[in-house]
């Protein structure tokens, strides 16, 4: 959650005309000054995000207000911010194209980036770019965790436990 003075700093550099007139306020940003905005809504309980996504984008910062500086967009169309002026640790965030968003989605030079393992996000730095080398996948390969598709070792020793089965005694 954020505090007063984060949300209306953050109202002021997006501006509250962006806020109050129409809730696709992307229109009246630049690209050079383009920022992103998450306020909570006046009629329930969840925040509507505003700048370039629908409003059924799921959300994964609920209540906070963030703006700040586009970064990139990845294959996938992830798009990465960044603002230094926020906390440390929460200077750098991703909104996701898809509405099922995972981690898995993102791809290895931008999450090297958005976990702060480099200074230079993958726009800047050759060595991070994607798709320039022969043994790279296409698109991000899915969590299959818990689903079907999830990893089984195949167990080939005996089983060392066995079940019990009671037998019941003929009545007599």
């Amino acid at each position: 959650m954020s505090t007063i003075s984060r949300t209306l700093s953050n109202l002021r550099k997006v501006g509250i005309k962006a806020r109050l007139l129409c809730p696709d306020a992307g229109r009246y940003l630049t690209e050079r000054s383009r920022l992103w905005l998450t306020m909570p809504a006046l009629t329930n309980s969840t925040s509507v995000r505003f700048l370039d996504h629908p409003p059924n984008h799921p959300l994964t910062s609920a209540g906070d207000t963030k703006a700040g500086r586009l970064i990139g967009t990845d294959r996938a169309g992830n798009k990465f911010f960044e603002n230094n002026e926020e906390l440390p640790l929460r200077t750098r965030w991703v909104e996701y194209a898809k509405h099922d968003y995972d981690a898995a989605h993102i791809e290895p030079g931008w999450h090297a980036w958005i976990s702060y393992s480099v200074d230079k996000p993958p726009t800047e730095d050759p060595l991070l770019q994607t798709g320039v080398r022969a043994f790279e996948p296409s698109r991000p390969i899915p969590n299959f965790t818990q689903t079907r598709g999830a990893f089984k070792t195949y167990n080939t020793s005996k089983s060392k436990i066995s079940a019990w089965e009671p037998v019941a005694a003929p009545r007599a």
